[in-house]
């Protein structure tokens, strides 16, 4: 049989990605980037311009085609992952009324408190939407807008998530799709439905509810290319765009993490945990987002919001390129001395301290060297992720192993941090692309009409990386336990 020609896209905070994959082999055959750069304020504000993902969605597309040295004309469908909660706004007309706010903006945590406060606080958010809103959420954003910005706001026409935008841009068409939507925070993730009372009471006029999406299942498609966007990417205008996601869900299928005992770990700008459930699973933990999955279930996950941008901040005030900085972490021992990092560069989802700043405690004129402070860096951020696994562990979610993904995977130093300190083998898949990979994954499942099952398209193109496999050393499992428990320490006294 000949190729069967998938377009997976991954707009995230850094860059855009696409792939090329070939359903028929289960393989990539090219890839294409193109990056990003944030609007940053001192009062937490995150924000990015839209305009720079049409333009690197256009680079990434025809550098993956190039790579692939594939006709464009043969892409079957196109499937967009898009990093959460983020805020886009648009007129009657279709145009972008402001930058995009992002996922880690902390600019709305006081909107989100009142919002918090007006639903009962934590116990009545969990009772309501069955999770419970985080600043970050795009909730927050829709209340600051209107406080912020009231003549702008009085022009809105689409309320959509940033994965939403781009399908909108491909087709015209304005939809979301149940697992990006659950990160809205105005969204009943048991019902699957938008909670329209929460949108009328940040605004009685009804405006944001008549801007809403039209909801739509994980393997319903969204529409076909427009025709001038199509010659635009170079691609096939008859391609179907399917429903797409958020990048923990594409992720998610990107991982085969479609069936119950298999948990993701992203090492990315951000850190994310999740793991697939057949129910939805509410948390009394307010850290656990029971989010739904854009393959038909549930995807508990707990996000950490320093991870890469944390160690690579640590990078570049030394001027390390990747090699040397992961030389210096090695070189540390276990504890870098008695150094410890609270990474907590940009607020903290989990641990929930949004308005935390970063800090190194335990420094002496013996342990202040360059390796230890890499280290803390490392440990510090995958401390995060390891409070998070307990969290979803105490909620009986179990696995023999965990697929890591994100550059941080790329690291072998950090791989074996993982193992030991999570006391659990780790493996990264082929592929570290995930969320790309899954979004093309997605678009076949959407294209053949579900002829193929998901699960079959996984397993076809979702490979292990057999190399990559590392197992716990018991003697850095037992190191790591006092130094574990220390970090919780200094977390709680924070909190108090």
């Amino acid at each position: 049989m000949s190729q069967r020609l998938y377009l997976g896209i991954d707009c995230g905070t850094q860059g855009t990605k696409a792939i090329v994959l070939d359903t028929v082999s289960g393989q990539v055959l090219g890839q294409g980037s193109a990056p990003h750069t944030l609007i940053s304020g001192a009062n937490g504000r995150r924000e990015q311009d839209t305009r720079q993902w049409l333009e690197a969605f256009t680079l990434a597309t025809r550098q993956a085609l190039e790579a692939a040295a594939v006709d464009g004309q043969a892409i079957l469908g196109i499937g967009v992952s898009g990093q959460q909660h983020g805020l886009v706004l648009l007129d009657k007309h279709g145009q972008v009324l402001r930058p995009a706010k992002l996922w880690c903006d902390t600019e709305t945590t006081a909107e989100n408190q009142r919002l918090l406060e007006h639903l009962g606080g934590e116990q009545g958010s969990l009772e309501r939407l069955g999770l419970v809103i985080a600043p970050g959420y795009t909730l927050s954003k829709l209340l600051w807008t209107r406080e912020q910005h009231p003549e702008l706001f009085a022009r809105i026409a689409h309320v959509l998530l940033p994965h939403d935008y781009l399908n909108y841009w491909l087709t015209g068409r304005s939809c979301a799709e149940y697992g990006d939507a659950s990160g809205s925070g105005y969204f009943d993730v048991r019902k699957r439905c938008w909670d329209l009372q929460l949108l009328r009471d940040i605004d009685p006029t009804g405006r944001l509810q008549a801007a809403l999406p039209e909801l739509l299942e994980a393997h319903q498609p969204v529409g076909r290319v427009l025709p001038g966007i199509a010659r635009q990417l170079g691609i096939n205008p008859n391609a179907l765009v399917s429903s797409g996601g958020g990048d923990n869900m594409m992720g998610a299928i990107g991982t085969g993490n479609i069936r119950p005992g298999v948990i993701t770990m992203s090492l990315g700008s951000s850190g994310t945990v999740y793991a697939y459930a057949e129910q939805p699973p509410i948390s009394p933990d307010a850290s656990v987002a029971a989010f739904c999955s854009s393959s038909g279930g549930w995807l508990p996950l707990i996000c950490t919001m320093n991870l890469t941008n944390a160690t690579g901040a640590v990078r570049e005030l030394f001027d390390l390129d990747l090699e040397h900085f992961n030389a210096c972490v090695a070189q540390a021992p276990i504890g870098a001395e008695g150094v410890s990092m609270l990474p907590f560069l940009n607020g903290e989802r989990v641990p929930a301290l949004p308005q935390a700043t970063g800090s190194l405690l335990g420094l002496t004129l013996t342990n202040l060297t360059r390796a230890n402070l890499c280290r803390a860096a490392v440990e510090g951020t995958t401390f995060g992720l390891r409070y998070g696994l307990d969290l979803l562990r105490g909620n009986g979610l179990h696995s023999h192993g965990i697929r890591l993904i994100g550059g941080g995977a790329k690291s072998a130093v950090w791989r074996q941090m993982v193992a030991d300190i999570m006391d659990t083998p780790v493996v990264c898949t082929e592929q570290s692309e995930a969320a790309a990979l899954g979004a093309a994954i997605q678009a076949a499942w959407c294209e053949s009409g579900a002829i193929h099952s998901l699960a079959e398209l996984c397993d076809r193109c979702v490979s292990l990386d057999t190399a990559s496999a590392t197992r716990p050393i018991p003697a850095n499992v037992s190191a790591y336990q006092p130094i574990y428990h220390r970090y919780r320490q200094q977390v709680a006294a924070i909190q108090e």
